[in-house]
């Protein structure tokens, strides 16, 4: 065999290879405090959302190279801004309502390799319409047997937990989105015991909860209308489909419509199959990819929440409600719904303040083109040896 032109060649590719992977690997943030570590006391939580994994339905492709890039890219997350815990904010999986029980364990068990090591973090995940099915698809046994795998989710897909002091509760806003259903009723039923809770809270001090256990809950739940609290005093809430957003001329965002709860069928983003079939609206607030405005003002009337993070829009945005509170939608961890992957860092202060870093990850082409780069690098090295 001939020898290589240059001794040094390998070391300079297998040099370039590395340089290349760390910066690929690094995430680019912005926004929040620039400190690597919280404040001691405080929280440090990474948000991320819409893996879309396979589980065992995953192709090669899958396996051997998004997932492989995912983990490296993930990890170096973890280890660049140094996270107390992970949560995930819904479609896990990406079809997970299609897949039986023992599907749905390798969609976790996947997940659970891509971390690594860092598997050994607080996890909780929240529930996605990937996860669960949409509207016409929704059923109480299947989120059932679900959360059952999912250490802090009840038999509704909701869950509360404390950590550092720090109080989050997860809904399942699939039930909130589709109108009148068992779910629906049991995800108001938690937040009404939770509003309690925290009422309770503020006029006979602090208890203290761990990630995963469960909340003492009272029959005697006051209704959300009885609310005493402060605007912002309650918890972090977790859930997978944004909030309603007022339109431009409410001083919010632009392109979500207003209208009255009982005249949904009669708006024009109704297809005519919507609207033959009987569907209600329901497809609408499939198509708005928001909560509906009760549920909505539902949520920040009974727990007035610290802050709120949601999903499903595969892209950032910060909003602030019109009562004041600040709603961050956490873009995908995925090439498949989005260009740029990305994450959110959050820190929660013990006095009350909650910074957010929006990250973002290499884009797909990005990481094929570099690759490619270095094979035909590679196979031009050992060309030109044999030439020598």
């Amino acid at each position: 065999m001939a020898a290589w032109p240059n001794p040094y060649l390998p070391l300079l590719l297998i040099a370039a290879l590395l340089a290349f992977e760390d910066w690929l690997s690094t995430p680019s943030c912005s926004g929040g405090s620039p400190a690597l570590h919280p404040a001691s006391g405080d929280l440090r939580a990474m948000l991320i959302a819409d893996l879309m994994l396979l589980g065992s339905d995953a192709t090669h492709a899958d396996r051997f190279f998004r997932y492989h890039l995912m983990s490296k890219l993930i990890t170096k997350s973890i280890q660049t801004t140094n996270p107390d815990m992970i949560i995930v904010l819904g479609d896990i999986s990406a079809k997970g309502s299609e897949q039986s029980e023992s599907k749905w364990v390798a969609v976790l068990e996947q997940f659970e390799g891509i971390l690594g090591q860092y598997s050994s973090l607080p996890i909780h995940i929240v529930l996605g319409d990937k996860d669960v099915g949409g509207c016409l698809s929704l059923d109480g046994k299947l989120v059932h047997r679900m959360a059952n795998h999912l250490p802090g989710l009840d038999s509704s897909g909701c869950g509360s937990f404390e950590i550092s002091n720090t109080s989050f509760l997860s809904l399942n806003a699939i039930a909130l989105l589709c109108g009148d259903n068992t779910l629906r009723f049991s995800v108001e039923k938690v937040m009404e015991m939770e509003s309690h809770c925290f009422q309770r809270k503020r006029l006979n001090g602090p208890q203290h909860y761990h990630l995963g256990s469960e909340k003492q809950q009272d029959s005697d739940a006051h209704s959300w209308r009885q609310n005493s609290m402060t605007s912002g005093s309650g918890p972090i809430i977790l859930l997978h489909i944004p909030l309603h957003k007022s339109d431009k001329s409410d001083g919010g965002i632009i392109g979500v419509p207003i209208f009255p709860e009982g005249a949904v069928s009669d708006h024009p983003l109704v297809s005519l199959s919507s609207k033959e079939s009987g569907d209600d609206g329901t497809r609408l607030y499939d198509q708005l990819h928001t909560l509906p405005a009760n549920s909505t003002q539902y949520i920040l009337q009974a727990l007035k929440p610290r802050i709120i993070f949601s999903a499903h829009a595969h892209s950032f945005s910060d909003y602030t409600h019109a009562d004041g509170t600040r709603e961050v939608t956490v873009p995908a961890m995925t090439w498949k719904k989005s260009g740029v992957p990305g994450f959110v860092i959050a820190t929660f202060g013990q006095k009350g303040a909650v910074s957010v870093k929006c990250c973002s990850l290499a884009q797909e082409w990005y990481i094929v083109t570099g690759y490619s780069a270095f094979l035909f690098l590679t196979a031009l090295a050992v060309r030109w040896s044999h030439w020598m």
